[in-house]
């Protein structure tokens, strides 16, 4: 904490003030800073993004820790025999809220911005806002105070979410240290600090990071026409950027192995070698920290509170997995190599970078599937069209575009959602790469939804992807696997603002980290049935609707290649379980030694020296020990959705149902007891593996 803070806290606490007097304090000085401070806004108002400037920044930063100071302090001076679950639970949970909205604002800003002063004092900004959140997790103070707690009649006659919220904080407190020594203590926060710099420098390498390929004609023989007149230069060369739009198509059609073997290492080299020793170091903060507080490995203290509960569960989940997925894996390289072979003789390896372009042979000589024809039936307004339709109709809501709102860049939209003709929520569309923008797909939580006295805070929350941008001849065209993700994404959009939990702590997609992903898994299959797709899937010249014969070659291609698919998920969840628990990072074996082995034990291509893929491995950075989450995840998602597919995949009685009992629930209730009600049985994992295509009966 910075010498302010302390200084404003220390007064405070010195002047010992009442709590009658002093009691929402902070409150009202959160509600008067949104009159003089863009990053602030008023109860449920819209945030005026349009306004913010580098200085708002900084006096974001400063005035929300003084309010947050003032809030601790309000907490912690309660008078004994006078603690209730409002003047200590509720308030921590509403400091957490204020704290967390101007955070969450400035992290969006810090990952979207074009305005490179704006977003850097923003990328700084986190940082000190990470290292305060670490001051307040081992105040121990405040702790005092939630410990007193406990021990009244109240806290102890608690049930259902306020039981959850009370039980849940202390077991975060006793992770964070309360049960080490003052000198261990200390140590640990400064751990922590160490690692939010860590993350932060982690995250700002791989946007920041830049680089290219030029090529001649020859090397993009394969690409649309749209695409290389998109990427000319002048000399009559092309200029090929490492964006997803630009790195993947590339992959799949050009026709040159040497120049798709440049361009792969080119991409497997982001952020490096910068980011190597980061992720040394942050692996080795890890560890430490683990062990000051008792743990054996970071896994061991990151899982205790998750679904799966320690690594030995999810060592036995990837392990169960591995075989099967090898072996229909090995099935998947044995058709790429027989396209292979007929151009060379007794190839026995499928590299990396000729996956996408032989498996896309495959699917156009095997299915006479034209991904470029696909595309033809997916453009980007008709796919976010069909999106909104069919969510609006499964889960009884509604949106409605701002026009002229206030945004970080002009190219976002904003929306708000409506359920029962009252307003819901407002969510933000950031669609199109640009430079130093965040380069994947992700859903921002920016404002929580939670009960308030002057009524329920409305959640706010932005989509940030990087699909293709029109041109001045042609729309955006999506390939499908883009269409799927925009699907999964906008899940967790609709699980952030249905929500109607009483707390900030509990609200939307504040689960826990391996169950997280599952609805929007879950919405995923809806991009894979007709009845759906017809809705929206037009040819963006003709208008035809997309014939079902096209279709069907799209869904049978659905199993092309799922054992590579599946084996590269496991393959990732296996690494990254593996630097946080098996590995030692203070040892000889380096980051890339682990990777390397893990690729060639579970992959079926063979690891191509000289690549450091991890140090652009964002997931790094937040799902330490949690990447196995997305197929343990994946394990509800397709059971819940078999609900879907026996009571018709548009039903709205359904999906009102998974929308109040799933969604809006948030984490105010346990995660499998969400999905055993909704499901009315035990959940059992036939429909994931049926999906993953290793199982047909």
């Amino acid at each position: 904490m910075k010498k302010t803070g302390l200084l404003f806290l220390t007064i405070f606490l010195l002047v010992g003030c009442g709590t009658s007097e002093k009691q929402n304090n902070s409150q009202a000085q959160f509600i008067a800073k949104a009159s003089e401070n863009p990053v602030y806004s008023a109860f449920n108002k819209p945030i005026d993004f349009g306004s913010i400037k580098q200085e708002d920044i900084r006096d974001a930063v400063i005035s929300i820790k003084q309010i947050s100071n003032s809030a601790l302090n309000e907490i912690i001076l309660v008078k004994e025999g006078e603690r209730t679950f409002e003047n200590t639970m509720k308030a921590l949970d509403n400091l957490y809220a204020n704290l967390d909205m101007i955070s969450s604002i400035i992290y969006l800003i810090a990952y979207t911005h074009p305005d490179s002063l704006i977003r850097n004092e923003a990328l700084q900004s986190n940082t000190v806002l990470d290292k305060y959140l670490n001051d307040i997790k081992l105040n121990e103070s405040l702790y005092t105070a939630v410990k007193t707690y406990t021990q009244s009649k109240e806290a102890q006659n608690l049930k259902g979410y306020q039981s959850k919220f009370l039980s849940e904080t202390i077991i975060k407190y006793e992770q964070n240290g309360f049960a080490l020594s003052n000198a261990n203590r200390s140590q640990l926060k400064t751990i922590n600090n160490e690692l939010s710099a860590l993350e932060q420098q982690f995250s700002k390498n791989i946007a920041a990071y830049k680089d290219s390929l030029i090529v001649s004609e020859s090397d993009i023989k394969g690409l649309p026409e749209e695409y290389k007149k998109a990427r000319k230069l002048q000399n009559g060369n092309y200029k090929i950027d490492l964006s997803s739009p630009s790195y993947f198509p590339f992959m799949r059609y050009s026709k040159s192995d040497k120049a798709r073997k440049q361009l792969f290492m080119k991409y497997y080299n982001r952020a490096a070698p910068e980011n190597l020793e980061v992720l040394q170091q942050l692996l080795q903060k890890r560890l430490e920290k683990a062990n000051l507080l008792g743990y054996k490995t970071f896994s061991e203290y990151t899982l205790e509170n998750l679904m799966a509960k320690n690594p030995t569960t999810v060592w036995e989940f990837e392990t169960s997995l591995k075989e099967n997925v090898k072996a229909k894996s090995k099935e998947d390289i044995k058709e790429l190599l027989a396209i292979k072979n007929r151009d060379i003789k007794d190839s026995d390896v499928i590299n990396r970078w000729e996956y996408s372009y032989y498996s896309n042979i495959l699917i156009q000589e095997k299915y006479q599937l034209n991904s470029e024809e696909v595309k033809q039936y997916f453009m980007l307004d008709d796919v976010i069209d069909g999106l909104f339709k069919i969510t609006q109709s499964l889960f009884n809501l509604e949106y409605k575009e701002i026009e002229n709102p206030s945004v970080w860049h002009e190219d976002v939209r904003m929306f708000k959602v409506y359920q029962d003709h009252k307003i819901k929520g407002v969510f933000y569309l950031d669609l199109y790469p640009r430079d130093h923008k965040y380069t994947h797909a992700g859903c921002f939580p920016i404002i929580n939804g939670k009960m308030t006295e002057k009524g329920y805070q409305l959640p706010n929350v932005s989509l940030v992807c990087n699909f293709p941008k029109p041109t001045e001849n042609k729309p955006a065209l999506m390939p499908h696997t883009d269409v799927v993700t925009l699907f999964h994404e906008f899940g967790h959009v609709i699980h952030h603002i249905v929500t109607n939990v009483n707390l900030h702590s509990q609200a939307g997609t504040n689960v826990t980290e391996d169950f997280s992903e599952a609805p929007s898994q879950m919405l995923e299959n809806w991009a894979w049935k007709y009845d759906v797709v017809k809705l929206f899937a037009k040819h963006f010249k003709t208008r035809e609707v997309i014939p079902q014969e096209l279709f069907d070659k799209m869904l049978a291609t659905r199993d092309v290649g799922s054992g590579i698919k599946a084996a590269n998920k496991l393959f990732f969840g296996t690494y990254d379980l593996a630097l946080h628990d098996t590995y030692n990072p203070f040892g000889e074996e380096s980051t890339t030694d682990v990777f390397k082995n893990l690729q060639n034990d579970i992959m079926p291509f063979p690891y191509v020296e000289g690549t450091h893929f991890e140090a652009s491995f964002g997931h790094l950075r937040n799902y330490g020990s949690t990447y196995y989450g997305y197929l343990w995840s994946l394990v509800y998602a397709q059971d819940m959705f078999s609900v879907f597919e026996k009571n018709g995949i548009l039903d709205e009685v359904t999906g009102l149902r998974f929308r109040d009992i799933v969604f809006a629930n948030g984490n105010s209730k346990e995660a499998l007891d969400l999905v055993k009600t909704f499901l009315e049985r035990e959940p059992n994992n036939i429909p994931f593996l049926k999906g993953l295509g290793l199982e047909k009966n």
